[in-house]
Formats: structure tokens, sequence, C-alpha cells
């Protein structure tokens, strides 16, 4: 079984687990943040939805600079909206994953921006760490966000206090 074969389903379960997130966003408090220090809703959920695109840019080129204006920041809209940017990407992530040969995996990826290397380091490396990680870390946010807006929140790894039974 190769690398990719391996990372597959855990794309799969995460991305269906990320669509249910942005579902549940609330699309009338687009100025909500916990904390004067944190990302508004506005710009976090559109940033989840989005995470696959860097995913996609991961798996098939060698860098990313951002100052290059290359990656343009998804506006927010309605939850309907994030899910289909999640919808529309996430199969050609999937199609790139599943493509991605083992030798692939030991290149080294690099994210610069303004001429700072932020990362370097192998494809799988930057798959997990900058792409996969980050969309579970800021998913997790966004599960925080619901919950204090007095949203369900979604069972993700087991019950949740608003899906006990799953």
């Amino acid at each position: 079984m190769t690398l990719s074969e391996i990372l597959l389903p855990e794309f799969d379960e995460e991305v269906r687990k990320t669509r249910r997130t942005l579902e549940r966003v609330p699309a009338d408090r687009p100025d909500f943040a916990p904390h004067s220090k944190s990302m508004p809703l506005s710009r976090l959920a559109p940033h989840v939805a989005q995470l696959p695109e860097f995913g996609l840019i991961v798996l098939t080129t060698p860098q990313l600079d951002f100052s290059s204006g290359s990656f343009q920041r998804l506006a927010f809209d309605s939850p309907s909206q994030l899910v289909k940017a999640l919808d529309e990407t996430a199969p050609k992530v999937r199609k790139a994953l599943a493509a991605t040969s083992e030798e692939s995996w030991k290149e080294t990826w690099k994210l610069i921006f303004q001429g700072k290397v932020f990362f370097e380091g192998s494809r799988f490396m930057a798959y997990r760490e900058m792409f996969l990680n980050h969309l579970v870390h800021h998913r997790a946010q966004l599960g925080v966000y619901l919950r204090l807006n007095d949203l369900p929140v979604p069972a993700l790894y087991g019950p949740s206090a608003d899906e006990p039974g799953v």
C-alpha cells in the first residue's frame, strides 16, 4: 500500500467533518470573534473552506510564495457558499493526493513570504503540517465559535454535547 493510499481515507474523513462544521456557520454573525486577537468569523470560516486549495498547491507545486498574490482569500457570504467552495476543491485535492508518487512525498516543499522561508521540508510534512493539521486546528476553532454562539457543535471524533448519540 502506498502512502497516498494510506492518506486517502483520512482526507475523505476530514473533508466530511469540515463540511459538517461549515454547514453550521452562522451567516448573521460575520463580525463575531471570541477575543480581540481572534479572527472574526467572516475570516475564519472562509479560511477553513479554502484550506483544501492550499493542500492542492502543496501536492502539485514545489513551493508557494504568498508575495506573488496567486492565493486569493475567499470572501464570506453564507454557509452554502463555504460548503460549495470546499466541495469544488476537495475532489481536486483527492485526485492529486491519489496521484502523488512515493518519491514526490520526499521532495522539498517551501512556503515563502516576502523573501522569508516560513516552511521548508518534505512534501509529506507540508501536507500534514501546513494543510491537514492546519485544517483540523481551524475547524476546531470554528467549533468553539459555534459553541459560544449557542449553535450545535457536530460530533467529529465521537459524541458532542449536541450529538451525544453519535
